[in-house]
This record gives C-alpha cells, sequence and structure tokens, in this order.
C-alpha cells in the first residue's frame, strides 16, 4: 500500500541577486587593510602582492565581500596610518621611561644607500623593552658632525634627549668622535665587536689551515656534482646529511661554524674528496687535530657573543665577569699548553689582545655600576678591590642624589606650636638644635648608605634568576637604589640589535622589492622591529 504522496516542492527562482556579495562593514574592511600591511612588514612582502593573481583568489575564498586595496593605497594610506599609530603608542611609552640606552650602527643596502639604525632600550614595569626608533637613509659624508645632528634629530623627535644614560656602538672613529666630543654622551663599545676584533687577530695564527679549509668548503657549495656526492656519501656512512657552512669576512663566529661543521663530517668530506678527484688542497692529520683543538679555544668566545647578544635580558652587568672568565680559560690553556705551534700562537695572541682591550674594564664605570646592581654579581664580579670599592661610592652617591625622601620630623608638625612659631623666645632654642640637626645633603647621603650595606647584605641571587624580578620584589625596600638601577641595568652590551635591523632592511630591500623609497623602507622596518 502506497503512502501518500507529498506534494512536490515548488522549485525556487535563481535570480542574480542570490549571487550579489553584501557589502562589506566599513570597520572590518579598514581592520582587514592594517592586517595585511601588517602581514607585509612581518614577512617581508612587496605590496605588489595584492595584484598576484593566486593570492586574489585565496583572499576571496577567505572573504568575497572583502575588497582588496590596491598596492598604492596600502603603501599612501594604510601602512603610514598604522606607522603613526604604533609610533604615537611607544612614543607614550618612552616618556614615561626615567633612563634610556641607545645603539647606533651604518650600513649600505642593495641598493648601495647608505642606512643608520637608531635603537632604544628601557627598564619598564622592571622588564628589559627595545624599540627600534629610526632606520633612515644618510645623504652625506659619515662625518663625526653628521652622525650627531642626526642622532641629536632622532632623539629629540622621540622626546628622549635628556634620558640618555649611554650609547653602544662599534670603535668607528667617526661615530666615537660623535659621540664624545659632539653629544658628550656615555659611549660603550660594543662588547660583541670587541670580541670578534680579539679572535679574528688571533686566528691569523692559524690562516693557512683556515684557507684550506675555506677553499674546500667553496668547492662543494659550487659543484653540485661534489655536493651531491657529499650527500650520498654521508648517507652511505649512516650520518645526517650536514651541508657545509661558508665564512663571512666581518663575523668571526661565521669562521667558528664553518670549521665546527668541517670537522663534524670529516670522514664523508675526505672519501668524497678522493671520488671526486678534485685537485684541491686536502689537511693532513696533523692540520685535523689543529683544527679541533681551535674549536675548543674559540668556543667559550662563541658561547659568549650569543648570551651577550640578548636584547630582553639584561647584559650589560656581564660584561665584566664574561671578559674574566674567558681570561681565565686561555690562561688554562696556556698553563696546559698544545703541541702544536699554531695553537701556542693563537692562544698567547687571544691573552694579548685580550689584556689590550680589557685590561681596565672594571673601570668602565657604567658597566661596574651595572655589575654592582645586579643582584646576581655585587661586588663579587670584581677582581679588582678598589674598582670594586670605588663602584660602591659612586653608586651610593647617585642614589643619595636623587632621594627625595624627607623625615617624618620635617613633614609633620604641632598645630598648637605654629602660633608662636617666629616668637623671638624660640630663637635661642631654634639655634641650638639647629646646629645639632644634620643637614639634607648629610641625611640623604646617610639613608643611601644604609640602604647601599643593606643591598649588600643580602644573599646572592642563583646566576640564572632574572635579576630584575628581585627588583620587582625589592624596590619598596632599596627605593633609590631601584632609580639607579633603571639607569644602568637598562645599558646593553652590544650592538647587536642595530645590526639586526639592517639583517631586516636586507630581506626589504630584496630583488623584488628594490624600487622601495627610503621613505617606505623607514616605515616598513619601523613596522617589522615594533608591531607586538
Amino acid at each position: 500500500m502506497q503512502g501518500p504522496v507529498r506534494p512536490r516542492r515548488p522549485q525556487q527562482q535563481t535570480s542574480m541577486s542570490s549571487f550579489v556579495t553584501r557589502p562589506i562593514d566599513p570597520l572590518r574592511q579598514s581592520k582587514l587593510d592594517e592586517a595585511l600591511v601588517r602581514m607585509i612588514a612581518c614577512d617581508f612582502q612587496p605590496f605588489s602582492i595584492v595584484e598576484d593573481k593566486g593570492f586574489k583568489e585565496y583572499s576571496h575564498l577567505l572573504d568575497p565581500s572583502y575588497s582588496l586595496p590596491s598596492r598604492k593605497t596600502l603603501s599612501k594610506t594604510v601602512m603610514p596610518r598604522l606607522y603613526d599609530k604604533l609610533r604615537g603608542d611607544i612614543m607614550d611609552n618612552i616618556k614615561s621611561a626615567s633612563a634610556v640606552c641607545l645603539t647606533t650602527d651604518c650600513w649600505t643596502s642593495l641598493t648601495t644607500e647608505s642606512y643608520m639604525t637608531v635603537t632604544c632600550h628601557f627598564i619598564e614595569y622592571f622588564q628589559m623593552t627595545s624599540y627600534l626608533l629610526d632606520c633612515f637613509v644618510l645623504t652625506e659624508r659619515h662625518t663625526a658632525a653628521h652622525l650627531a645632528s642626526e642622532l641629536t634629530r632622532v632623539t629629540n623627535e622621540w622626546g628622549a634627549g635628556d634620558k640618555i644614560v649611554a650609547c653602544v656602538t662599534d670603535n668607528a672613529s667617526n661615530i666615537v668622535s660623535a659621540l664624545n666630543d659632539h653629544l658628550h654622551w656615555d659611549h660603550i663599545p660594543c662588547f660583541a665587536h670587541m670580541l670578534n676584533l680579539i679572535v679574528r687577530a688571533a686566528l691569523k695564527e692559524v690562516q693557512a689551515i683556515l684557507q684550506k679549509v675555506k677553499t674546500i668548503v667553496e668547492y662543494f657549495h659550487r659543484s653540485t656534482v661534489a655536493s651531491d656526492k657529499l650527500k650520498a656519501t654521508q648517507k652511505q656512512m649512516g650520518q645526517e646529511t650536514l651541508r657545509l657552512k661558508q665564512d663571512v669576512a666581518t663575523r668571526w663566529n661565521s669562521t667558528y661554524y664553518m670549521l665546527k661543521r668541517f670537522t663534524e663530517i670529516k670522514d664523508p668530506i675526505i672519501s668524497t674528496l678522493a671520488l671526486t678527484n678534485a685537485s684541491l688542497p686536502t689537511l693532513s692529520p696533523e692540520e685535523w687535530n689543529i683544527s679541533r683543538e681551535i674549536l675548543d679555544i674559540i668556543k667559550p668566545f662563541e658561547e659568549v657573543t650569543t648570551e651577550v647578544s640578548a636584547e630582553k635580558f639584561v647584559t650589560a652587568s656581564k660584561v665584566i665577569l664574561m671578559t674574566r672568565g674567558l681570561q681565565r680559560i686561555v690562561a688554562r690553556y696556556q698553563r696546559n699548553p698544545s703541541r702544536f705551534d699554531p695553537v701556542k700562537k693563537l692562544v698567547d695572541s687571544l691573552m694579548s689582545e685580550m689584556t689590550k682591550r680589557f685590561g681596565k674594564v672594571e673601570h668602565i664605570e657604567k658597566l661596574a655600576d651595572a655589575t654592582c646592581l645586579d643582584p646576581r654579581f655585587k661586588k663579587q664580579a670584581f677582581v679588582n678591590q678598589q674598582a670594586a670599592e670605588e663602584t660602591v661610592k659612586r653608586v651610593t652617591a647617585a642614589a643619595a642624589a636623587i632621594n627625595p625622601a624627607q623625615s617624618e620630623e620635617e613633614n609633620t608638625s604641632d598645630p598648637g606650636a605654629t602660633v608662636s612659631a617666629g616668637a623671638m623666645f624660640w630663637e635661642d632654642f631654634d639655634e641650638r638644635v639647629a646646629s645639632l640637626r644634620p643637614s639634607a645633603t648629610t641625611s640623604k647621603t646617610s639613608d643611601a648608605m644604609m640602604e647601599m650595606r643593606a643591598y649588600l647584605a643580602e644573599p646572592l641571587l642563583s646566576r640564572t634568576s632574572d635579576p630584575l624580578a628581585w627588583w620587582r620584589s625589592c624596590s619598596p625596600v632599596y627605593k633609590t637604589l631601584s632609580e639607579v638601577m633603571k639607569a644602568r641595568l637598562c645599558i646593553v652590551a652590544t650592538s647587536v640589535p642595530s645590526e639586526r635591523i639592517f639583517s631586516k632592511t636586507g630581506q626589504i630591500i630584496s630583488e623584488r622589492r628594490n624600487r622601495l623609497s627610503p621613505s617606505k623602507v623607514r616605515e616598513l622596518v619601523f613596522l617589522n622591529a615594533n608591531m607586538p
């Protein structure tokens, strides 16, 4: 028996209106436009991505109502709006900082334009905070006067001119003169740059071996056949397929990485060179042993360079300890010399260069102050006790100079005594009391000394602990010292933050986007470096 017949549903008329996309809300359109600019700045994409067919299709599938802006709208309207907003937010943060440290460096781009970068570092809510202030084209000669003028312009624009406690740069004569002779800022030499000079000078003692290694590495990078055979040999030997690394003339640690990788795949390299019959210099068994000893000796320098180049952590307070630690390591190699003469010369050169460049490191006042105010180190970081005592006195004086406290006696009064406060019969008593009471300056100094003694008596914090977290919890007890601390632990040990900006700038000014104007490069680099 058949069931009841259901009436057929009337067929709906299909009209063009069903395919019409509802218009997007203007606020959402604006947010998506800004998100697109953030993606372009963050991922080093060209503005022309909005004209790419694949990106258009992808964007339409995500949200058919969203209308992609033109590259002109992105670069001339959306990006400047985002740049101005972020710049305003950062400027408000810098205004609230009591002290800032700067780093700066110069660089030449793919388009042969010279850029200068300025970064800013300070302590905000007991955390290290870093921002890029500017990355701009230098249109004139890099004279000390011109560099000083540009630094003045940048710091005045950001309202940081009266807050600068130090500026960290390399040892180029023009920038050192700009800081010392024109601006009269405290110059801190970049610790990583100093290490670079020390190790590069020492590596000259083993240059013959390094040149052989470099020649072989360049051969494998140049020859696809040899590179493929090296990979196949590594697989046959049951090893991980590792690629050889080339060094960069300006970075000693790239030489370390090149030599380290070279020794890691020693056997596959020897076998592959025998198979290819390449007319290349080869390392003798002795030279392979020397290579391993070189790595052992310079490894601590690489570890120090990596640790001290951080931006989000306190670094300046480590310089004195790291310097002394490296000197002790090299001294051990001198006491137990290698049987290879090139290695002995390498060790002697390292010690000689460190003595020359770091002999007075404990007397660099801002670094010494930072070390003393790091609860992990304090006076125990110093080898020279006179330098330690001078540092304690200097920090105590700085604390006394900013001590705003007044005694309760000076801030309170007897309401009943105010009527006769100026009466003549009180003059004799007031004069005798005034002669006994310490001056305000003496009181501040005494308070600062007591605070410093109490601070030094505290047990040392664990070396792996966060010193700023300690100061956050203890600042109510050490009020004046915590203010001095903000002006010392904000100092960074290297100018690596500025150098990192140039790495990013190099990715922005690429073959695909080499027609960007300097103003657009400036905005893109700023967004890339500072966006949350």
